[in-house]
């Protein structure tokens, strides 16, 4: 029972203790408080974490020293004193993320509240790893070049944003077989260690982008949802007590693998009826570049002969698979983003909304259908945010998993 409590108050948020040893805890919830909810007093943070305000003062005190927060502007208004709130310092910590996709790799340089400070872009025919390695290095040791020393000594890793089973893709996007499943004996940690001393940390993309969307966009709103990224290949995430849910071995949400019926009938998987490659795919047979789509700033507009047809489609199976995740939780809601213009995702929103309705939803509670903030780039923001997360935040996953 005690074990339950304890669970229960960390998925809050809340709950923290006295003892010194626990310190660290303490830290993180703060931290992670101040990163939920924005800057607050000392004394309205005693009060959701359940301290002593001089327990709190003293952990305030050490943060601020470390340059992990900043006094805010004072807040007027009330009687006596101007209340002065602490807030996360934007500078205190920096990270880098790196995104691995279909057609093309990203890297960033993210601070401690989420803003992106520079970025470099690769694409190529197919993710092989002399190529992806390759565009990493170089990437970083431009944009450490840019940094400040001080800047540089406040970074505290590198997240990665892969595709579950990487080395599988062959089938999918075609490249030479043997190559491609090279990709099932690479050691990430050791490759980057050739060239960058940099702690690396390993998340699937889906999920990063799902993180963004839940530490920077939307997710504040909700305690439970389901988000969906409609990529090159679609795939999702999980939100449960407000804990982005990772599952046993790290892949927890995998629904781009949830199944789906073809044109024929066929037994399907949604990432083969409800991705970007689907609409790729016409755009070729068409005759039309499919680096249309891909590029930056995005603006599909000429396209609307094929896209409207896709959206169309995969609405109707986001629609599907919405309420099938709520047949296993009560999610709240869906959330829905993806790699394509702000424009197409709303759409894609709106036509959901209108197909759940006609849904046979015996036995389920419909859920709310909103769209994703985060956008384009949640992916590799996500990753970078890894980092930051595992060693300044409350991770609630670890925590869980140690009881």
């Amino acid at each position: 029972m005690v074990g339950d409590m304890e669970a229960s108050k960390i998925r809050k948020l809340s709950g923290g203790v006295n003892q010194s040893g626990v310190r660290a805890h303490n830290e993180r919830l703060l931290l992670s408080l101040i990163q939920r909810h924005g800057g607050m007093s000392g004394v309205e943070l005693a009060r959701r974490m359940g301290l002593s305000p001089p327990a709190v003062s003293t952990i305030l005190r050490k943060l601020e020293t470390d340059g992990l927060l900043r006094r805010g502007a004072p807040v007027r208004g009330k009687v006596g004193k101007p209340s002065i709130p602490m807030e996360l310092n934007p500078e205190g910590v920096f990270s880098f993320g790196l995104k691995i996709g279909r057609r093309s790799a990203d890297l960033l340089l993210l601070d401690f509240v989420g803003q992106v400070h520079a970025r470099r872009h690769a694409t190529y025919d197919y993710p092989l790893p002399e190529t992806v390695f390759g565009f990493l290095r170089t990437g970083l040791d431009d944009l450490l070049a840019d940094m400040s020393a001080a800047s540089r000594a406040r970074l505290c890793g590198l997240g990665i944003g892969a595709p579950f089973e990487l080395w599988k893709w062959n089938d999918l996007v075609g490249a030479p077989a043997e190559k491609f499943r090279s990709w099932k004996n690479v050691d990430f940690d050791q490759e980057v260690a050739k060239f960058s001393d940099l702690p690396v940390f390993m998340v699937n993309d889906s999920t990063s982008a799902c993180r963004a969307e839940h530490l920077y966009g939307r997710g504040k709103e909700f305690r439970d949802y389901a988000y969906f990224f409609v990529g090159s290949f679609i795939g999702g995430g999980i939100v449960m007590n407000h804990t982005v849910f990772e599952g046993n071995q790290g892949n927890a949400g995998a629904l781009g693998s949830m199944r789906a019926t073809g044109p024929l009938g066929e037994s399907r998987q949604l990432i083969d009826v409800a991705s970007i490659h689907v609409l790729e795919s016409r755009i070729v047979e068409a005759g039309i570049n499919p680096d249309v789509l891909w590029n930056q700033p995005q603006d599909w507009s000429a396209l609307s002969r094929y896209v409207e047809p896709w959206i169309g489609q995969i609405s109707q199976e986001l629609a599907k698979a919405s309420l099938s995740v709520c047949s296993v939780l009560d999610f709240e809601a869906i959330l829905i983003d993806g790699a394509f213009p702000a424009e197409i995702r709303d759409e894609l929103v709106e036509r959901v909304r209108r197909y759940i309705v006609n849904q046979d939803t015996r036995g389920l509670i419909s859920p709310r259908i909103e769209a994703g903030s985060v956008g384009t780039n949640a992916r590799e923001i996500g990753a970078a945010s890894s980092p930051v997360f595992r060693q300044f935040l409350l991770d609630t996953n670890a925590g869980l998993a140690a009881m």
